[in-house]
């Protein structure tokens, strides 16, 4: 006697499935997002043992003051690579915002209030000159329909070459009444931890929620994952990417506000290689250079972790400190291998 049709799986089976998939999933060790915390915790122990001053509380402040610079730009660049696109223009851009902001704080000098007025007036200019040319990026991205390693590619020499024509070849200096004023953004601390490590911290969890908490989070991932699906989806693509690159360039501007008041200067030289730290941060911790998946918490070990390998260098003297920024090629080169055998 034959048998009547097998009825179908019930909504509640099936949510059951759904949810016991991923339980199971999540005991596993994903490498991709706990090999950069792993990593760290041996770079740790190897930078102690090799060298007792590593672990003093000054040396873990010296790195992490210089960890925020490119952090803060590696977080905008996050997004950015997330959706698919690369900037190559950040160490450029903020050659040209901090030779920028000098140049409108010495011209105001004297003239506008208390040298304090004038080093804020020169921090907004320089955040809305970052934003600005991240916009620029973006604009030129979605309208002009050109791939963003050329636009970037391009504005990279642009930026440099306009930095090293308005300081004649040399240097731009602060004013040294402005720089006095001005030292405590970059040598102040609060509750013995300096002031770059907190703004820092503060772009660092504001990017997290941006990224995990936001509808224009989920845009960007969306995007980065497959942009023709997030189309039809009614996904504003071109809006998400305009936004996302003067994102970028308003982490850039705030990176050189606190970069500004250590050497009270700007020179053709300054932000040289950023653009290499910053992606390197960005992949080193976890995020697919494919696009449609990354962390900020990631991409904050990665910033820290490449910075380690820097003091460790610098300490240990195990290879030339000349031969920094090789190291960190070799890592980008290393992840990238590494992802190409992501699931």
């Amino acid at each position: 006697m034959p048998s009547g049709p097998k009825s179908a799986p019930t909504p509640t089976t099936e949510a059951r499935g759904d949810r016991a998939a991923p339980r199971k999933a999540s005991r596993r060790f994903d490498p991709h997002r706990f090999g950069p915390v792993v990593g760290l915790v041996l770079l740790l122990v190897v930078g102690t043992a090799l060298n007792p001053d590593f672990a003093t509380w000054d040396n873990m402040m010296n790195v992490l003051t210089r960890t925020a610079f490119i952090g803060i730009i590696s977080i905008g660049m996050c997004f950015v690579i997330i959706s698919g696109g690369i900037d190559l223009s950040v160490g450029s851009m903020a050659a040209l915002i901090a030779g920028g902001m000098i140049l409108l704080m010495n011209a105001l000098a004297g003239s506008v209030g208390s040298p304090v007025a004038v080093v804020a007036l020169g921090m907004l200019f320089a955040l809305l000159l970052g934003g600005g040319f991240g916009l620029a990026h973006g604009y030129l991205i979605t309208r002009g329909r050109i791939e963003p390693f050329i636009v970037t590619l391009g504005t990279l020499g642009i930026f440099r070459a306009v930095l090293t024509w308005l300081a004649d070849g040399g240097a731009i200096t602060l004013d040294n009444d402005l720089s006095d004023a001005y030292g405590p953004v970059y040598y102040g601390s609060l509750l013995g931890i300096p002031v770059p490590v907190w703004v820092f911290l503060a772009v660092s969890v504001a990017g997290a929620v941006l990224l995990n908490r936001t509808a224009f989070g989920r845009y960007v991932q969306a995007i980065g994952s497959n942009e023709q699906v997030a189309r039809f989806a009614a996904v504003d693509v071109d809006r998400v990417k305009l936004l996302t690159y003067g994102l970028l360039g308003v982490c850039v501007g705030i990176a050189t506000v606190l970069y500004v008041p250590r050497l009270g200067s700007a020179s053709p030289t300054t932000g040289l290689l950023w653009e290499l730290e910053a992606i390197a941060a960005v992949i080193v911790g976890g995020t697919s250079f494919k696009g449609g998946e990354g962390r900020i918490a990631g991409t904050v070990i990665g910033a820290v972790l490449l910075s380690v390998i820097s003091n460790i260098l610098n300490l240990t003297s195990i290879i030339s400190v000349y031969l920094n920024a090789a190291v960190q090629g070799c890592v980008i080169i290393a992840v990238a291998f590494l992802q190409r055998r992501r699931p």
